[in-house]
């Protein structure tokens, strides 16, 4: 996949591919899941998947959240500006990832392990809700000798923004650790998302590994409460939980930390540390949307995500990238699935 572009945004996750359906509770209760969550597949989770497909008219939607919110970024960057990193099998599903990254136009670097499966999330969707149910398979493999790689290796030194999702803590902390370093030490800007409650609660430790290096932290309410609770702050405010991560030690002392949570339909948190110890703290509105125009919400977090990256690539204010991720995550929600409308919107601003 040769190009000229200049990919200044690389992301690294866990690619999937998600299998949607509508269910109920009924379902949700079979697998013991539970509404608005996100977890790791087990034993008994195994058969979610045909069930699914078989009774419950799911739909196969490319999903990972970090290569969700690439396409997302790319939606509104120019021409060649994103690569997405993670592994995936070789089979039908990982052609399915291929082609829908090739046709939003970001650039794919697979690591492809041949004995495992394309990995697969289970998406069940009730009214306005959703959960995740994810069985990693092949995007558990990667291996930080293909991020080593020349020719890949050479996308990570002429990118100038790294986005990985949380997810992949759970996978290679190599990988992120030679990406943090990399930014750290070349004035590049790092981001991580907590991308679910379950990354900090039961993966704090190579959260804690990765977080020094972390220019900008992006999460959600719950995430929050989760990181809280972990990390034994007596406060469960979304804005205290900010500025106690805000405040924590960085490798690259020239750059502050950003850390930006969303909170659903109620506003978006922002705590930047400023020198000297004093904290920047703001709410964006979120934009408006009548509750007859929402037809999925799953994604709408890696959509705000990829609007998010979008703006701090263009350069804009954090003001900005919050209002653009806003902007996004309302037209995502509008879609099917984690995807973006077609023909391509033109932000403008609430």
């Amino acid at each position: 996949m040769a190009s000229k572009g200049n990919f200044e945004l690389l992301c690294l996750e866990n690619p999937l591919l998600d299998i949607q359906g509508v269910g109920d509770e009924n379902l949700l209760e079979k697998y013991g899941l539970k509404a608005n969550d996100a977890i790791l597949a087990e034993d008994k989770h195994l058969g979610l998947y045909d069930d699914l497909i078989q009774n419950f008219d799911a739909k196969l939607i490319a999903g990972g959240a970090a290569q969700n919110s690439a396409r997302g970024a790319q939606y509104i960057l120019p021409q060649d500006s994103t690569v997405y990193i993670g592994c995936i099998g070789r089979d039908k599903y990982g052609k399915i990832l291929e082609d829908i990254c090739v046709k939003a136009g970001v650039r794919t670097e697979y690591r492809y392990d041949e004995e495992t499966p394309t990995g697969r999330c289970g998406v069940v969707i009730t009214g306005h809700n959703r959960s995740l149910c994810t069985d990693l398979a092949a995007a558990n493999k990667y291996q930080l000798d293909h991020l080593k790689q020349p020719e890949v290796w050479k996308l990570v030194e002429n990118a100038k923004f790294f986005y990985v999702g949380g997810y992949h803590l759970t996978v290679c902390v190599p990988a992120i650790l030679a990406l943090a370093e990399e930014a750290a030490a070349k004035k590049k800007l790092f981001i991580l998302n907590l991308s679910a409650p379950f990354i900090p609660q039961f993966f704090k430790d190579q959260l804690d590994q990765v977080l020094p290096y972390v220019d900008i932290l992006l999460g959600n309410e719950t995430e929050a409460g989760a990181y809280a609770e972990s990390h034994g702050l007596d406060t469960k405010d979304v804005k205290e939980v900010a500025k106690a991560i805000a405040k924590l030690p960085k490798k690259n002392t020239q750059r502050q930390r950003t850390v930006v949570f969303t909170q659903g339909t109620d506003p978006t948190v922002s705590v930047v540390a400023k020198e000297g110890g004093e904290l920047d703290v703001k709410e964006t509105t979120v934009h408006a949307i009548g509750e007859e125009k929402i037809n999925d919400t799953n994604g709408a977090g890696d959509a705000f995500a990829g609007g998010f990256l979008a703006g701090i690539v263009k350069g804009e204010s954090l003001e900005t990238s919050i209002d653009m991720g806003q902007w996004l995550a309302k037209l995502s929600i509008q879609e099917l699935g984690p995807s973006y409308p077609s023909p391509v919107q033109t932000y403008s601003s609430s």
